[in-house]
């Protein structure tokens, strides 16, 4: 038992360092319903949007096998709608301007910046297709989005 606790406090004191300098960042993970297009989806700061404050949200697309798609290569739109709504007949609250942002590994990514008006559950919806020479199924993505006051 001694012997066990020993080895904890040794390793602890070794990984802890390593822990502490690691960064962390938070991301969801969606595929389409295509299946030949994901993203990981990630909205500043942490994933915790506050009411009356910019937000930037970013979606790193990728076809199967890794491959990224900047926004170069789709005609991309994004909707934010309130929850609950109903699919065809509750109209998109905004729908902001897509620009190209460099992240992490991912280079001209769809990305927004989004100030929600008060507190409360979003849907973001994503949709996009190829443009000329580019060579994707059409998408449609989306992710709830819960904004504090």
């Amino acid at each position: 038992m001694h012997l066990f606790s020993n080895r904890s406090k040794v390793l602890g004191a070794l990984l802890t360092p390593l822990l502490l300098g690691a960064p962390v960042v938070a991301h969801e993970i969606e595929t389409s319903t295509a299946g030949d297009v994901a993203a990981t989806f990630h909205i500043e700061p942490s994933h915790h949007p506050t009411a009356g404050k910019p937000s930037t949200a970013w979606f790193a697309l990728t076809r199967r096998g890794g491959q990224v798609i900047p926004l170069a290569q789709c005609n991309c739109q994004l909707a934010v709608y309130p929850v609950p709504y109903k699919a065809g007949k509750t109209p998109a609250l905004i729908k902001p301007t897509l620009k190209s942002l460099d992240i992490e590994r991912y280079k001209g990514i769809p990305a927004a910046t989004i100030t929600f008006l008060k507190a409360g559950m979003y849907e973001l919806r994503l949709t996009g297709t190829a443009k000329p020479g580019a060579n994707f199924q059409p998408f449609s993505l989306s992710y709830r989005v819960t904004v504090g006051g």
